[in-house]
């Protein structure tokens, strides 16, 4: 019909119940009794699209940034869109792991951190793991914490196991005479192949990608203080995966469970002995 309107020389200005554009076009488009032939469409810009060199700048340097990180960045430069786009993209231009090539090697200080099973809920990055650094850290995380647990789960750490008992048992190293009475917690170690030993580890594969990858700092204060702030907006405020809580929220209901602490601070005195050479030096941290 809006063939046979459009030979009868009809202007197309308004055709019973169709708009003139449109019967032109439509005129214009069927050639006769040709079949139509459509062109292509003209690509809709994604809400991605001005994000994309960013994203693949950021996983070319960085392959294990996590794409729930890159979501929170791009979040902060404008984007607007949704999770799932961002963890598209990234499954197309992440280098597969034999692309990568090697990696450069940097000593980094050791992490302490206090953990409960609904995530991280302590932690601090310190420059050695030595036995009065670990002492120190136990009585601030307990001090953060605002009580002592009653246990304490040791991932076969060196400073606090020794090694094995003659007959059985394990033998720690960690002095019950330093800290006082309410913060000293009975030790544990877990087992190579024991269930909770990978829960113990997750968290420091979550706080190395999370929040240490592709971050700079000017010092350890720094370090920590970015830290501090990524716990307090990022880590416990989350809905941890697992137990799908918030980790504030489920470490609120075990607080009532921690030992209460001593009114004094801790502020013990860590004996060493030393040997004093006949120049009269004594060995202070591998210096004379």
């Amino acid at each position: 019909m809006i063939l046979d309107l459009h030979r009868q020389a009809c202007r197309c200005r308004r055709s019973p119940g169709r708009a003139g554009s449109t019967a032109r076009r439509c005129a214009n488009t069927l050639r006769g009794l040709e079949a139509p032939a459509y062109g292509p469409r003209k690509p809709r810009q994604a809400v991605i699209d001005p994000f994309t060199a960013y994203l693949r700048e950021r996983v070319m340097r960085y392959p294990g940034l996590t794409g729930s990180r890159l979501f929170r960045e791009l979040k902060d430069l404008g984007y607007g869109g949704g999770y799932t786009a961002v963890t598209d993209f990234l499954r197309d231009v992440r280098p597969a792991a034999a692309e990568r090539g090697y990696e450069v090697r940097i000593e980094l200080g050791k992490s302490t951190c206090g953990c409960s099973p609904g995530g991280v809920s302590k932690a601090r990055f310190v420059v050695h793991q030595d036995l009065p650094t670990v002492l120190r850290c136990h009585a601030g995380a307990f001090e953060a914490l605002s009580g002592a647990p009653r246990e304490v789960l040791y991932d076969r750490m060196k400073t606090a196991v020794i090694g094995e008992g003659d007959t059985s048992g394990i033998v720690y190293n960690v002095p019950s005479s330093i800290l006082p009475a309410t913060m000293v917690s009975i030790p544990r170690r877990v087992g190579l192949t024991a269930p909770k030993r990978r829960q113990v580890e997750r968290p420091f594969r979550y706080i190395r990608e999370d929040f240490f990858l592709a971050r700079s700092f000017r010092n350890l204060e720094d370090l920590n203080a970015q830290l501090r702030h990524w716990l307090d907006t990022v880590a416990n405020p989350r809905v941890h995966a697992p137990t799908r809580r918030i980790v504030n929220e489920a470490f609120a209901e075990e607080r009532a469970a921690l030992r209460p602490l001593p009114l004094a601070p801790f502020r013990s005195v860590l004996k060493l002995e030393r040997r004093i050479s006949r120049e009269g030096m004594v060995s202070v941290g591998g210096n004379f």
